[in-house]
C-alpha cells in the first residue's frame, strides 16, 4: 500500500445530499422561487445547491444582491437536526489503515451539524470546513497545508470526492492522485479520471 493518507469530501461523497436536502433547504428553496423570480429554473437550482457551494450557485443563476444576502443570512445559522446515514459501503473506509482527512466547503454550523448527524467525527484525523463567509482558503490551499503539516508527499496521498471542478481539480493541480466517487453511476466523461461506485474498489488505488 503506497498511500499513507486519504482526503475525503463530504456531500455526495460520504452520504447522499439529496437524502436530507428537501427537508433541510425547504425555506431556502421557497425564498429563491418566490423572491428571486427563479421559479422557471428552480429544479436546476435545487440540484446545484445539493452539489455546489451556495455562492457558486448564486453567481451561476444571477441571484440579485438582495436575494444572495437574505439566503446567506439564512444559511449561516442553519443546522440539520434530523437523522442522516452514510453510504452503505462507508464501513470499508473506516477499516482502512491510513490517515483520513475530511475537507468540505460550506457554512460552518451547517456542515458541522451534518457531520454530527452522520456520526463520523471520530473517523478523521482532521476535519476542515471552508466557510467562504470567514475564509478565502480553497481546497487546494487546504490540501497543501495538510501535506505540509503532516509531512506527506503528494504521491502518498489520495483525494476522493464527487466534483471534478473542486477537490478533483485541486488534487490534480498538486500532483495528487484522485478518485471520483459516483454513487449514482451517472458519470460520463474523461476516461483519465478514476471512477468508483463502491468504496470496496478504493483498494485498487491505494
Amino acid at each position: 500500500m503506497k498511500k499513507k493518507a486519504i482526503i475525503f469530501d463530504l456531500d455526495n461523497t460520504l452520504y447522499a445530499a439529496d437524502s436530507i436536502g428537501e427537508a433541510l433547504f425547504s425555506h431556502l428553496f421557497t425564498l429563491i422561487k418566490d423572491e428571486g423570480n427563479h421559479g422557471h429554473e428552480i429544479d436546476d437550482i435545487k440540484r446545484d445547491i445539493l452539489r455546489k457551494p451556495f455562492q457558486q450557485v448564486a453567481v451561476k443563476y444571477n441571484f440579485s444582491k438582495t436575494l444572495t444576502e437574505r439566503a446567506t443570512a439564512h444559511l449561516k445559522y442553519l443546522s440539520y437536526t434530523g437523522t442522516a446515514e452514510v453510504f452503505q459501503d462507508y464501513s470499508f473506509i473506516q477499516n482502512l489503515s491510513v490517515e483520513k482527512y475530511l475537507v468540505t466547503s460550506g457554512f460552518m454550523k451547517l456542515q458541522l451539524s451534518k457531520i454530527d448527524a452522520l456520526g463520523i467525527e471520530n473517523d478523521f484525523k482532521e476535519i476542515h470546513i471552508l466557510d467562504s463567509t470567514t475564509t478565502k482558503k480553497t481546497k487546494r490551499d487546504t490540501f497543501e497545508d495538510i501535506l505540509f503539516r503532516n509531512k506527506l508527499n503528494p504521491e502518498n496521498v489520495l483525494v476522493v470526492g464527487d466534483d471534478l471542478e473542486s477537490e478533483i481539480k485541486a488534487a490534480f493541480e498538486l500532483g495528487i492522485d484522485a478518485v471520483l466517487y459516483d454513487y449514482k453511476s451517472a458519470f460520463k466523461g474523461n476516461s483519465n479520471v478514476y471512477v468508483i461506485t463502491n468504496y470496496r474498489k478504493l483498494i485498487e488505488y491505494l
